[in-house]
Order: structure tokens, then sequence, then C-alpha cells
């Protein structure tokens, strides 16, 4: 049975300057039980809602069978922690998730590569062991809710991004 097992929506970046230095503190509240996920967008409240640089990827979802035993959202910094669904192996593809507030569909666009912070917040090795099990970066193209708990999930197909506003 699938599920997502946590959620985080985090208005600060903790990952910033040199590993060796530490993590930033972690804000209160930033594991919640429900998103607002909001197309085109991203999360409400994260620290990538709304950027530009962020469009493809304001969205990350990685697998909990992809970390070691005690690690979580909060090591790897990534949007949607669940449970029976292959996230590495669904780029280029829409994974539709429902919590029972209706689908929200995710354009998987590419890997969520790990990085040297890893070794810092999970323990050494860490980077080397998510390699190419990072999860995925997305585009979400709906507005939804999505909840901790069991989750209901399709694979569809690629769904084109829009042409520019140029071209049409």
């Amino acid at each position: 049975m699938a599920e997502i097992v946590q959620l985080l929506a985090s208005p600060v970046r903790r990952f910033q300057g040199r590993p060796g230095d530490g993590p930033s503190a972690a804000p209160e509240g930033e594991l919640v039980e429900l998103v607002r996920v909001r197309a085109l967008l991203g999360v409400a409240g994260d620290r990538y809602f709304g950027r530009q640089a962020h469009r493809d990827a304001s969205v990350t979802v990685i697998a909990q069978e992809s970390l070691p035993p005690g690690a979580d959202l909060s090591h790897v910094r990534r949007n949607i922690l669940t449970s029976g669904i292959p996230v590495d192996d669904l780029v280029g593809s829409v994974l539709v998730l429902d919590t029972g507030d209706g689908p929200v569909r995710l354009r998987v666009n590419r890997p969520a590569n790990p990085c040297a912070w890893m070794d810092v917040t999970i323990g050494p090795g860490a980077w080397r062991t998510l390699r190419g099990h990072g999860g995925i970066r997305c585009t979400p193209l709906d507005d939804g809710i999505l909840r901790v708990g069991p989750v209901t999930f399709s694979i569809g197909a690629v769904v084109p991004a829009a042409p520019p506003a140029s071209a049409r």
C-alpha cells in the first residue's frame, strides 16, 4: 500500500555555504500534516514557491525505501516522502497523487540528485548511497491538497509544457 510518510514546507534554505560548516537551524513547523500545492508554482509556504528558477523543480519527491533507517525529509530537504511508489523510475512521466482531496498531477522533469550535504545530515557515505535514488523534481500541474497517510497514485503520460506566449 502506498502512502505519504512525511511532508515538508520550509520557508528557509538550510544547506548554504560549505557542508563542513553544518546546516542552518530548522524552523519550527516545517514538517507538516498537509501541503497546498499550486499549479506551476509549487508548495505554498516553501522556499521555492513561485520562484522562476525553480519552476520545473518546485516540488520534490523521494521514496522512503531509498533512505537509510532514521533519515527523513529534514535530512534530505525534499517536499514529499513516499512509501510504495518507485519515484526514481518516473522521470519523463506524470505522477498523480490523491490523498482524498482530489488528484494532484506532478510532471516529473528530472532526478533530484543528492549532494555532499547528505554526508553531513545523514552520515558518511550517504551521498554515494543516494546517487540514482535521490528522488525527483517536478512541476505541479494542478492546485490541490496532499496529506500524510494513505495515497492512491497512478503514472500517466508526459504532458507537454505550454509553448511560450510568443509562439502562440
